[in-house]
């Protein structure tokens, strides 16, 4: 039998969790609100001013969700994917062959990012493209850089040679601005990375297409460099299994 002591620790831990929780955005389905897309915000903006509840608890979910780098949509929506594909006719993988095949395909990643400014990141069977807003967009917009284009031109040759995964395209904002803004604009550079690979010929059917907005801080959002690392575009390439 538990001692009030105990009880009284477990009733507290479950409190401060989900209150934790509660502060992040959500997916998809928020609209509106002025805010300068996790860049910034009025003078009147309170974002600055909401301390923990914002920044400091942000920072925690996202460390305790780890590099928070992978993937957002969960295992129904990638399963979706993976059915979808192997009825197209691309082939699964099974085994040994799905860590070779991902480790062909991260060597030629790196090789194909190094000095872009492109993260390239490994977890398990999966591979993660950390793309910082600020080499992909300009200040509070969704429209590509230019210059970037030859960038995700590499990456969309290497998914066309390497067409056997699913490909989750995230966007994430930093904590300045309204949660409502933030998560549009994730949603929008998300699409607008993924519109681009598409319009390369990769496979529509290959695509989850998700916002996080401001709910999965990789850094602390008290610091102008936390919040650019937050700031970011995420791919994530997840083999197709069969069976």
């Amino acid at each position: 039998m538990k001692t009030p002591l105990q009880i009284a620790t477990a009733a507290f831990l479950g409190t401060a969790l989900l209150a934790g929780c509660a502060t992040g955005g959500g997916y998809y389905g928020q609209t509106g609100g002025y805010g300068q897309g996790g860049y910034g915000a009025p003078p009147s903006e309170p974002s600055q001013q909401q301390g923990m509840s914002r920044t400091g608890k942000g920072a925690l979910i996202g460390a305790a969700i780890g590099a928070a780098a992978g993937l957002l949509s969960g295992d129904n929506a990638v399963e979706r994917r993976q059915r979808a594909l192997v009825g197209a006719g691309v082939g699964g993988l099974a085994g040994a062959a799905i860590g070779n095949y991902q480790d062909r395909q991260e060597r030629a990643l790196r090789e194909r990012m190094q000095g872009t400014g492109v993260g390239v990141v490994r977890q398990g069977d999966n591979i993660t493209l950390n793309m910082p807003s600020n080499i992909t967009f300009d200040f509070d917009s969704a429209a590509l850089k230019p210059q970037f284009f030859p960038v995700l031109d590499n990456v969309a040759n290497t998914l066309s040679e390497y067409n056997q995964t699913v490909v989750e395209v995230a966007g994430h904002t930093d904590s300045v601005g309204t949660d409502a803004y933030n998560q549009q604009l994730s949603e929008r550079r998300a699409q607008a990375v993924a519109n681009y690979l598409m319009s390369r010929g990769l496979m529509r059917d290959r695509f989850i297409i998700v916002g996080a907005g401001e709910s999965r801080p990789i850094a602390s959002n008290d610091t102008e460099a936390g919040r650019a690392q937050n700031r970011r575009v995420e791919i994530t390439l997840v083999p197709v299994r069969a069976g």
